[in-house]
């Protein structure tokens, strides 16, 4: 039998274990939780994780951003396609991260922490409202150590392209660098999430440094927005933005920079390095009473678009791709995809 290229995408950003259920007013009081919020857990949070562990019927989802985006590339691509790499402790947390990304065929290489715990969002929802309390343990002590370990570096080299979330930039950018350089070395797409708007806000100078190696940048509305602002580029135009992201100078010409804004139901906006304009992708509908939970959405669009690169599709089936997946993942409870697997059925744009 011959043997087949496995581990094509290459993703790095933080782990973290997901615990959801339905909760009432009781439990949010007990926290002192607000009904539609997302915060850091402090110590009078710190039994919500168990709580919710031994007392709900939890869904328990190995989520993080990049994560969620790791799993929703794998969804789309054949079995072995896709790595994650991220931080965790030596703790039962870990151990159920593990059973959840083997669920879905998800590689992961992490880097063990045995006295930090594995990162955990505890999430109640309470009707519409879903109240998340994070605890990002050892998803905050990732180091460029682990990413250079000869065996996962060896899974690096041999990868097809990169994928960063933008919230790793509060945790390791010299390792966010690596991937970088090692991209543009080999001509390989780098893909990056901006993640949140404090990234450009707060973490500019780190986010700045990679800029000249993002073969696609991929944000939202208020991403973009907040990029804008932190950048003095004097707008609130999504056009215009994508298009200055799209146009920044970069470090391997032989690729044009993609830059990729989602914006809710409104058309997702794609701009490219050096051709006038921008395009429009229209959003796939979904009927209201079909939605059951929008968070995630931007990591599974991220995932499906992800999916479309490493197939070597167009930029239009990339981004059809993305809504595709975003579109089912709404269907779910969290950021999750059905099963069995739906296979991607292509929309005309």
């Amino acid at each position: 039998m011959a043997a087949t290229k496995e581990y094509r995408l290459f993703c790095l950003e933080n782990p973290l274990l997901d615990i959801q259920a339905f909760g009432n007013e009781a439990l949010l009081e007990k926290y002192g939780l607000k009904a539609n919020d997302a915060i850091l857990a402090e110590d009078k949070h710190q039994g919500i994780f168990e709580d919710l562990l031994n007392n709900y019927d939890a869904k328990l989802i190995a989520g993080g951003a990049a994560q969620n985006t790791a799993r929703g590339a794998q969804y789309m691509l054949p079995p072995n396609s896709v790595v994650f790499a991220g931080g965790v402790g030596d703790d039962k947390y870990a151990a159920i991260l593990h059973d959840a990304v083997k669920q879905v065929g998800l590689r992961v290489e992490y880097r063990v922490d045995p006295a930090v715990p594995t990162g955990r969002c505890g999430v109640v929802i309470t009707g519409h409202n879903r109240s998340m309390c994070t605890e990002l343990g050892a998803a905050n002590h990732y180091d460029l150590e682990h990413l250079k370990k000869p065996e996962v570096w060896a899974l690096v080299e041999g990868a097809e392209a990169y994928y960063v979330g933008g919230y790793h930039f509060t945790v390791c950018p010299p390792a966010i660098m690596e991937l970088c350089k090692q991209a543009a070395a080999g001509n390989k797409p780098f893909i990056l999430s901006l993640s949140a708007p404090f990234i450009p806000q707060f973490f500019k100078e780190p986010l700045d440094a990679s800029a000249p190696y993002w073969d696609y940048v991929i944000g939202n509305e208020t991403e973009a927005a907040a990029y804008a602002e932190s950048h003095g580029l004097g707008t609130t135009d999504v056009r215009q933005i994508a298009r200055a992201l799209a146009d920044l100078p970069k470090a391997n010409p032989a690729r044009k920079r993609v830059a990729v804004i989602t914006q809710g139901t409104e058309p997702t906006i794609v701009a490219v390095q050096g051709e006038d304009g921008v395009r429009e992708f229209a959003v796939h509908p979904i009927a209201k009473e079909e939605i059951n939970d929008t968070t995630g959405a931007g990591d599974a669009f991220a995932g499906g678009f992800c999916a479309g690169i490493i197939q070597g599709r167009s930029l239009a089936d990339a981004v059809d791709m993305g809504q595709w997946l975003a579109k089912l993942s709404i269907k779910e409870l969290g950021p999750s995809y059905p099963f069995p697997k739906q296979t991607y059925q292509p929309t005309s744009n």
